[in-house]
């Protein structure tokens, strides 16, 4: 990864991850990202300024608020992080610890799907089943709502389904 690729560097954060989770929805301030996750202010500003300079997030609105200005800001739909190969490491260090996080506020009686695999499959059965993935991620995101929004419960999704290259057998280093 080169000091080029802001939008990985910015990734690279648990905090910032999450932050752009809680902006899918809808927009959200450095106050209400601040309130939501636990932090300060001041903290939630600096994140949210990375996540800005990386082009991750955008202004949604600006808003008289107290006296003040509210900036609100959301995240930039569509981005193909996902399926870029730098960084793809960073991506999955920061998923597994957002998983963690996540697993210890799971909720005791609720339902799931965990799976972990490597399979191998014939290349269009690999493509229909990344197809349908892609489909219940986008449903999901399309039906969230902000958080805490009356009539919703929180649900926690990390998805990183991809095609892997042959692992080298340990007999090939072997000299027969």
């Amino acid at each position: 990864m080169t000091d080029a690729d802001p939008a990985l560097r910015a990734l690279a954060h648990p905090v910032r991850l999450r932050m752009l989770t809680l902006m899918w929805p809808g927009p959200m301030s450095a106050a209400e990202l601040a309130r939501e996750l636990d932090i300060s202010h001041a903290l939630a500003s600096r994140h949210l300024r990375r996540l800005d300079a990386a082009g991750l997030v955008e202004l949604a609105e600006e808003r008289t608020r107290r006296g003040g200005r509210e900036r609100r800001y959301r995240t930039v739909h569509g981005s193909p992080l996902s399926d870029r190969l730098d960084g793809a490491w960073m991506l999955a260090a920061t998923l597994a610890h957002t998983l963690q996080e996540r697993a210890e506020r799971r909720a005791p009686d609720g339902r799931g799907v965990t799976v972990d695999a490597e399979l191998w499959v014939a290349p269009e059965v690999w493509e229909a089943a990344r197809r349908r993935l892609a489909d219940v991620a986008a449903e999901l995101h399309e039906a969230a709502r902000p958080p805490r929004t009356p009539g919703t419960i929180p649900v926690g999704m990390s998805l990183m389904v991809f095609p892997l290259q042959e692992a080298r057998h340990a007999d090939a280093d072997r000299e027969p």
